[in-house]
């Protein structure tokens, strides 16, 4: 989430421009953007794509953010489903998918005159999740795509007397570099941490001038200047003290992730103290030596990457694992059919250790055992874990208990909306269902990155479905183009309103 400390407090009780949640590399890329950094197409340009380049010699040396953005995001094909992701990631990496080193087409300048007043919260330190995640693990992207504007990260790794491993970098580095990044380009005075916001209200200005709750979102005033919205929570700080804080905003960002609120099995025991559901959990048990090669097994559960991560670290401390998934291990779906063998060794050899290891037959890797197609049907408060074979039908559905001696359950992450009415869910693409980055995300504008239920709220990174570092530079170039499209068009005296002293 994204706050400024020292602009909370200078506009305490007054209306800031925009409000962004989550200090994480889409909230400090769109602070970078409204700090008054403006891309620039170079002089002399060329692209490989022949449509994109003759677009590109129309308006060379022009800034990019007043240009005909969807017309010049018409036709490109890629990695991400939003236009303007596409865009800038073509213009920042003209041969990216192809492996080239062609320059970048752009260039970085500031005019001050293009700032508008910001903040942004975050819960934890500058890089959002990325602080939160295991160092020694390395990114699935190529380090280089894990890059902010106009500042390289292989020059930055260099510096540091760093190298890339196979092109990809650890988390550490990223983390590292995040937080680099926000002072390199003096953009602190935009950040606050320790910021956890608990409630965001809708207000709008009646005819007595009045202000009120607004109860169902997207039924707001259709006037900006009477419509606001009020952010409330909790700011950490010495000790283990806590403060309330309540700003006011004409516009809120969202820029959560979807690490939050990890997903649940659901079944009988898993609340049990020796059932967990993060991998900083074992993290935490393998330094403290709480877990060994004389433990019961680990049961790891999930057939994702983070599960992978899972057994790989578990695996080095020499503690014996059983890893148990519901699909089939060639199923063509599981992320590891879709990876390049000679870029992602090591999650190779985990899909390999899943499809020659399993519990009928033994194999190379030592204390690993598989068990695909397989649920979980209940965890006991005897340390036991009962598991039943679903690639058979009926009455042929084998059950099995094994003694472990923790569980760590790793199927994925919802975002964390509980801030908003309903969980967010009336702004989803289906209202119907909870808000999902991969099923269900919020429904917005894939050109203002607005959502498309209430005006003056906006999305980026996976809440509007880019999930890879790499495309969330183009929803934030989106909202900057929106907000600096509103800004022009509000005299000061709405940019800046006093609130009346029964709302503060």
């Amino acid at each position: 989430m994204h706050f400024c400390h020292s602009l909370l407090f200078f506009f305490f009780g007054q209306v800031v421009s925009s409000i962004t949640f989550c200090n994480g590399p889409s909230g400090i890329c769109l602070s970078y953007l409204l700090s008054g950094h403006r891309p620039y197409l170079k002089e002399k340009v060329s692209h490989p794509n022949p449509i994109l380049h003759q677009k590109v010699q129309e308006i060379a040396g022009e800034p990019l953010l007043e240009q005909n953005l969807e017309y010049l995001s018409e036709g490109l094909e890629g990695r991400s489903l939003s236009p303007l992701s596409l865009l800038l990631d073509a213009l920042l990496r003209p041969e990216g998918d192809l492996g080239g080193t062609a320059e970048s087409l752009l260039t970085w300048r500031r005019d001050p005159g293009q700032h508008l007043a910001h903040l942004v919260l975050g819960k934890g330190p500058i890089g959002g999740a990325w602080q939160a995640m295991e160092g020694s693990m390395v990114t699935l992207s190529l380090g280089e795509w894990m890059e902010l504007p106009d500042l390289s990260f292989r020059d930055w790794m260099m510096r540091r007397g760093r190298q890339l491993r196979n092109n990809r970098a650890t988390t550490r580095d990223v983390a590292q570099y995040y937080q680099h990044y926000v002072q390199a380009k003096s953009l602190q005075q935009n950040f606050c941490s320790g910021m956890l916001v608990t409630s965001v209200r809708l207000l709008w200005r009646d005819e007595t001038g009045a202000w009120n709750t607004v109860t169902e979102w997207g039924m707001g005033a259709a006037d900006p200047s009477g419509m606001l919205f009020e952010v409330q929570g909790v700011e950490d700080v010495q000790g283990s003290r806590q403060r309330p804080f309540r700003v006011f905003a004409r516009t809120v960002v969202l820029a959560t992730g979807t690490y939050d609120c990890p997903a649940r099995l659901g079944v009988e025991g898993e609340d049990l103290p020796n059932v967990f559901h993060t991998i900083g959990d074992l993290e935490r048990k393998l330094q403290a030596r709480q877990l060994g090669p004389d433990s019961d097994p680990l049961l790891v559960v999930g057939a994702g990457l983070t599960a992978a991560d899972a057994v790989l670290l578990a695996q080095r401390s020499g503690v014996p694992i059983v890893h148990a998934f519901r699909r089939a291990v060639h199923d063509s779906t599981l992320v590891f059919n879709q990876l390049p063998a000679l870029m992602f060794p090591e999650y190779h050899k985990v899909h390999d250790m899943m499809a020659c290891q399993p519990l009928t037959s033994s194999g190379p890797y030592r204390g690993y055992t598989s068990l695909p197609c397989h649920r979980v049907l209940c965890f006991h408060p005897s340390g036991k874990i009962t598991l039943e074979d679903c690639g058979g039908k009926g009455s042929k559905r084998e059950r099995r208990i094994f003694d472990i001696s923790m569980a760590i359950v790793l199927i994925g992450s919802n975002p964390d909306l509980s801030f908003l009415p309903d969980g967010g869910r009336g702004l989803a693409l289906n209202p119907c269902q909870p808000v999902s980055a991969k099923r269900n995300p919020l429904d917005t504008d894939p050109f203002s990155y607005e959502s498309t239920r209430q005006p003056g709220l906006y999305a980026l990174g996976p809440l509007a479905g880019d999930g890879f570092v790499r495309f969330l530079q183009g929803g934030a170039l989106g909202v900057t183009s929106s907000l600096m499209k509103k800004h022009c068009h509000a005299t000061f005296a709405e940019r800046y309103i006093a609130l009346d002293k029964s709302i503060c």
